[in-house]
């Protein structure tokens, strides 16, 4: 069975995470004008969290089977990582473990009834259910409205990543923010590949990705990961124009590798006014804009 290389994610992105640390940073004196390395030295990650020289340069090395919770945190702040670094430390670290320590539940490709009629009772903003590999499971009419570029294709279940990286004129022309877009779309994707390097079909899309677009190449060597959490979209919808959304995007316990994302701008903004009109629009038009999924 395909997975990602987990000694090759954990060595390239504990060293990427060292490199960007400078000594003065880290709080240690400078010594010499010759040093090898921009960042710390393995010796220097060794001292701040604690550990020898050895066990650590194991670790860099793509060795996190043993490495116990204690350990990981004080790396984790050697390193100056933020939550999103740290939950993905600790993500490849449970994958390391030997076999028998649970696997993640893999995404489902279908809604289940009930979460259908929460995304339907969410009927005055825009409500989609998608995965970690952000295909498009189920959306409410007004996000059928709202995502229409997203959605134009006829490849099911749609893929917010593959719209972002390989239709990068109508992806751009939709997303004020395409640049912060696309460098977002990667780092949550290595983040689900950390929590789940056995997803086949996420292997497939990165290595399509890969393969179609010098972009995504770039953003996915910057090993940077992100989560799922509330944002703010500015999109330039095709029809009603200029939108500044408020996003917040819920996991769902019941759903493992499900979010639920709902858009929504504040009353009497210009935001809410689009948003009402693409409401009437979407209504308005000879067969309607139906909800999915």
């Amino acid at each position: 069975m395909a997975m990602i290389d987990l000694r090759t994610e954990i060595r390239e992105f504990l060293g990427s995470r060292r490199a960007r640390i400078t000594p003065e940073r880290a709080g240690l004196p400078v010594y010499g004008a010759n040093r090898r390395v921009a960042g710390l030295r393995r010796e220097e990650v060794a001292l701040l969290a604690g550990v020898s020289v050895d066990y650590y340069v194991r670790m860099e090395r793509g060795s996190l089977a043993g490495a116990s919770d204690g350990v990981l945190d004080a790396v984790a702040s050697a390193l100056q990582l933020d939550e999103a670094e740290r939950e993905h430390l600790f993500h490849l670290a449970r994958q390391s473990r030997p076999s028998g320590v649970p696997r993640r539940a893999r995404p489902a490709g279908a809604v289940r009834p009930a979460l259908r009629r929460v995304r339907d009772a969410v009927a005055d903003a825009p409500a989609w259910i998608c995965n970690g590999r952000y295909d498009v499971l189920a959306a409410n009419r007004l996000a059928a409205a709202l995502f229409s570029p997203v959605l134009a294709g006829a490849r099911r279940p749609a893929n917010t990543a593959r719209f972002v990286y390989l239709e990068p004129e109508a992806a751009g022309a939709f997303f004020v923010d395409h640049e912060r877009v696309a460098r977002d779309v990667a780092a949550k994707l290595r983040m689900e590949a950390g929590r789940d390097p056995h997803d086949e079909d996420l292997i497939a899309l990165v290595g399509e990705l890969s393969t179609r677009s010098a972009l995504f190449r770039r953003r996915w060597a910057s090993r940077d990961v992100r989560l799922h959490r509330s944002g703010r979209k500015r999109l330039r919808h095709p029809v009603v124009g200029a939108l500044e959304l408020d996003v917040e995007s819920m996991e769902l316990p019941a759903d493992p590798g499900l979010l639920l994302s709902v858009y929504t701008a504040p009353a009497g903004t210009a935001s809410a006014d689009g948003l009402a009109l693409l409401a009437s629009w979407a209504a308005g038009r000879e067969s309607g804009v139906r909800a999915f999924g």
